[in-house]
C-alpha cells in the first residue's frame, strides 16, 4: 500500500508526461488474470501484477513474485537484492557498496560499472550527470571508478539498499547527510586506504578505488558486512521461468529506444530483441565501461522536483516527496508513480491502480530527472 497521499502537484503533472514522456494517456490499467499457472517448465507472461489483498490477508498475484520469506539459499546461492538472479550466497548476502563515478569525458570508460546490479543516473551542477553504481561482486576489481563527490540526494539512493556508500569529497551541502550513511569517504582518513590515483588521468577524474581497497577499508571503519536485519529488499522480482511483458496493458507504449532527455551527455537506450536488454549509448556513441557496452534489463525513468540551492548551482532534488515516472522492460513502458517508505526507506513503484510493480530479473538502470525536464523524455517505437 502507498504511505503517502498522491500529491496534486504530481496528477497535474502525470497528465503531461502521458502525451509525451510515456505515451498516450492513461485511462485503465489492465488488471493481469488471477489464474495464471506457476509451471516453472516455460516462460510464463507478466503484463501488470496486482499486489491488492485477497480475502485471506494475502497478497493476490504474490506468485509472481519473490517475497522476502522465500529468499532462501540453495546449493550455496541466493538471490540477489540487486537483480533477482541468484548468486553466491557470500555475495548475495553481503551489503554491496555503492560507488560514486564520474561521467565526464575526460573519466572515460568507467571501471566496474558493467558489474552494478543497480545504476542511479542523476545531474549534478552544470549539466553534467554522475552515476551511484551499486555492485555486490566486486571482489576481484583492481579498477573502479573514477569515483567522485557525494550529492545529497545519492546518499538517499544508497541507504535504499543498504549499501555502504564510496565517494570522494562531498558538496557542502551534503555533507551533514553523510551522517545517515555508512560511508569511506576519499577526503578522510580512510582516504589513503580506499582510493588511489592513476597517471593515465588528470586530477579529479584519476581517483580510483578497487575490491581489496573497499573491502579493507569496511574492516577498517567497522561497517557490518550483513544486511541490517529489519532490510527486506527493494524490488519485486518476476518468478523464474516467468517474464514481465506489458503486453496487452491500456496506455501501454512501445519503447525500443528510450531518450531520457539529459542535455549534456545525450544519452539513450535501445532495445535487442534478440536478448531482451536495453543497449547504452551516450556522447553519440556506445556507452561502454572497462568491461564492454552497457546493458540492462529494466530502465526506471524517476521524476523528481528540483531546485537549486540558493545562489548556486547545486541540485536539490526532492527524493522524498510521492512523484511520477515510467517503468520500461521488454520493449515497452508503463506510466508509474512512486513513493518512498519513510524517510530512508526504499522507494516503491506503482501502475496507475496503485498496484506495485514486478521488475524481470536483471541489471536495473534508474534515471533520475528534473519533474520540469520530463518533457524532454522521448520514447520511440520499432523501427
Amino acid at each position: 500500500m502507498m504511505k503517502k497521499a498522491w500529491l496534486g502537484f504530481a496528477g497535474v503533472m502525470l497528465s503531461a508526461v502521458f502525451l509525451s514522456g510515456c505515451g498516450k494517456k492513461y485511462e485503465k490499467v489492465w488488471i493481469p488474470d488471477q489464474s495464471v499457472e506457476t509451471d516453472q517448465a516455460e516462460t510464463k507472461e507478466i503484463k501488470i501484477n496486482s499486489s491488492e489483498s485477497a480475502d485471506d490477508g494475502t497478497e493476490a498475484n504474490s506468485g509472481e513474485y519473490y517475497t522476502f520469506e522465500e529468499r532462501t539459499e540453495k546449493d550455496g546461492k541466493i538471490r540477489s537484492y540487486l537483480t533477482g538472479e541468484m548468486v553466491n550466497s557470500a555475495i548475495g548476502n553481503r551489503r554491496p557498496v555503492a560507488v560514486m563515478m564520474s561521467n565526464d569525458k575526460e573519466a572515460l570508460p568507467q571501471y566496474g560499472i558493467n558489474r552494478a546490479g543497480v545504476v542511479y543516473e542523476a545531474p549534478a551542477e552544470g549539466g553534467m550527470n554522475r552515476y551511484m553504481a551499486i555492485l555486490e561482486n566486486y571482489d576481484d576489481l583492481d579498477r573502479i571508478g573514477s569515483v567522485r563527490s557525494c550529492r545529497t540526494y545519492y546518499t538517499y539512493f544508497a541507504r535504499e539498499f543498504d549499501a555502504i556508500y564510496a565517494h570522494y569529497g562531498q558538496s557542502t551541502f551534503a555533507k551533514p547527510y553523510l551522517a545517515n550513511v555508512d560511508n569511506i569517504n576519499g577526503l578522510d582518513g580512510i582516504g589513503t586506504v580506499a582510493y588511489f590515483r592513476t597517471k593515465d588521468r588528470k586530477t579529479p577524474h584519476n581517483a580510483y578505488t578497487s575490491g581489496e581497497r573497499l573491502n579493507k577499508s569496511i574492516l577498517q571503519l567497522g561497517y557490518s558486512e550483513s544486511y541490517d536485519s529489519s532490510y527486506r529488499g527493494h524490488y519485486r522480482f518476476a518468478k523464474d521461468g516467468r517474464k514481465v511483458t506489458l503486453e496487452g496493458a491500456n496506455g501501454v507504449d512501445d519503447a525500443y529506444k528510450v531518450y531520457p532527455g539529459y542535455v549534456l551527455n545525450k544519452p539513450w537506450f535501445e532495445y535487442h530483441e534478440e536478448d531482451g536488454l536495453y543497449y547504452r549509448f551516450q556522447y553519440g556513441a556506445p556507452h561502454k565501461g572497462n568491461e564492454g557496452q552497457i546493458k540492462v534489463k529494466n530502465i526506471i525513468l524517476q521524476y523528481c522536483p528540483s531546485a537549486h540551492y540558493a545562489t548556486t548551482e547545486y541540485l536539490n532534488i526532492n527524493v522524498q516527496d510521492d512523484s511520477y515516472g515510467c517503468y520500461v522492460t521488454e520493449g515497452r513502458s508503463i506510466p508509474i508513480k512512486w513513493s518512498k517508505d519513510g524517510e530512508f526507506g526504499p522507494t516503491h513503484y506503482y501502475d496507475m491502480e496503485n498496484n506495485e510493480i514486478i521488475l524481470n530479473q536483471g541489471k536495473t538502470w534508474v534515471c533520475i530527472i528534473s519533474a520540469q525536464d520530463s518533457p524532454n523524455v522521448k520514447l520511440y517505437g520499432k523501427e
